[in-house]
């Protein structure tokens, strides 16, 4: 990253922006395991149809997710592989510090 001009430097902001929002990430989780359409998606995440299109719609645009359509139904599915080597080092990451702030804890309860 050090030498990336500044408007690689926006893409990539850009990138992290789309991965930026929970429901995004529900969706990406969804579609780790296969592709789904938009009912499917928006049946599993309690969300409409329409939010889940325009969140997709985002996701296809950074070139996360691609999409094809099927008679009257469009299927999405991930694209770039990457998202979930990041997803899974970035939860990895938040886990690791959870556990650490949990046994902080309960070690200062136990000297109380």
């Amino acid at each position: 990253m050090k030498q990336l001009p500044p408007e690689a430097l926006e893409q990539v902001a850009a990138y992290f922006q789309v991965l930026a929002e929970p429901t995004r990430l529900r969706i990406l989780n969804l579609l780790r395991d296969g592709e789904h359409n938009v009912g499917e998606l928006a049946q599993a995440c309690g969300y409409t149809a329409a939010n889940i299109s325009r969140h997709l719609s985002l996701m296809t645009k950074q070139g996360i997710v691609a999409r094809e359509s099927r008679g009257t139904a469009v299927y999405y599915r991930l694209t770039d592989e990457s998202v979930d080597e990041l997803c899974d080092l970035v939860c990895g990451n938040i886990a690791r510090r959870l556990e650490q702030a949990t046994q902080t804890n309960s070690a200062f309860r136990a000297s109380l």
